[in-house]
């Protein structure tokens, strides 16, 4: 990606280096320390919707009540504001508030509310309760906020073997894509119908969720190349598409287990987040990534 002529977005806060204390609220002791009960809720649905073991999110409340208690002030191991990783996310943050204003304004005749975007390092509070880097990139509806540690781009590279500017952009596309379905009231529609099904309907649903987003990060890439003809550089959609194949439902479930769970899917296979970045990259259009409509995925 050419990112050299791009400005940098100024919606990020920085809480890398700990010191980032939350609001006081009601508790429950855990292993000797009082967990919060947004903590208890997000970890509940972290276990629900993504299959992650809810003593990672109370580890994580541990790190952030650590922080708290040993170095409230202190911003030792901050890194710096300008090291290439964060000026990297800053541009691309900053296109997709440059590209979701023109397309809303456009094609939705809707002005375009940007989110936050947090740098953390370990864990941070949230409106949704405590995130922890093991979660990966997430979005909060409830502070319309992207939660991010960059560590998460080594492991994409190493983990999943899908490295390079246009991959990492396209996680940053895909959370911003969540933003985009708050905005338009997906989410809250989305939330309401889950929680009258059952495990395995709610999980199909948040399927369509998933590929949704996957859909509008595509929309964001194809409608950014329109408007600056220089950002995109050979080879990298394959990147984009290659990531969005290495963190599929199945390939995650074939590695951490052996074998496959479709009805435990929560994101959707790896074919199915590459068709639908891919409908997303082709058409440029906001209104072919209807997912929910859609009767093959």
């Amino acid at each position: 990606m050419r990112l050299d002529d791009e400005a940098e977005s100024q919606n990020v806060e920085d809480r890398r280096g700990g010191g980032y204390g939350g609001g006081g609220g009601f508790g429950l002791p855990i292993g000797g320390k009082s967990i919060g009960i947004g903590t208890i809720v997000i970890a509940l649905a972290a276990s629900y919707f993504f299959g992650i073991d809810p003593s990672l999110i109370f580890q994580g409340a541990s790190v952030v009540q650590n922080q708290q208690q040993q170095a409230p002030q202190s911003q030792a191991h901050r890194p710096p504001a300008n090291d290439q990783l964060t000026v990297f996310t800053r541009k691309v943050l900053g296109n997709t508030e440059r590209t979701w204003e023109h397309i809303f304004e456009t094609d939705l005749n809707r002005r375009y509310a940007p989110p936050k975007l947090v740098l953390f390092s370990g864990a941070t509070q949230t409106a949704c309760g405590t995130g922890q880097s093991a979660m990966g990139p997430f979005y909060c509806p409830g502070d319309q906020k992207v939660y991010i540690d960059l560590s998460f781009y080594d492991e994409l590279r190493q983990r999943f073997g899908a490295g390079g500017d246009f991959a990492q952009a396209y996680v940053i596309a895909h959370e911003i894509g969540h933003h985009v379905q708050n905005l338009l009231g997906v989410s809250e529609k989305v939330d309401a119908a889950r929680r009258r099904m059952n495990e395995a309907q709610a999980n199909q649903l948040s399927v369509r969720m998933e590929l949704q987003a996957d859909c509008l990060a595509g929309v964001w890439a194809a409608n950014a190349q329109k408007l600056n003809q220089q950002l995109l550089e050979p080879g990298d959609i394959e990147q984009g598409l290659k990531a969005a194949a290495a963190i599929g439902d199945d390939r995650l479930q074939r590695q951490a287990q052996g074998y496959v769970v479709p009805e435990a899917f929560t994101h959707g296979t790896s074919e199915q987040r590459v068709r639908w970045l891919r409908q997303g990259l082709t058409t440029g259009d906001i209104r072919k990534c209807d997912t929910f409509a859609a009767r093959q995925l």
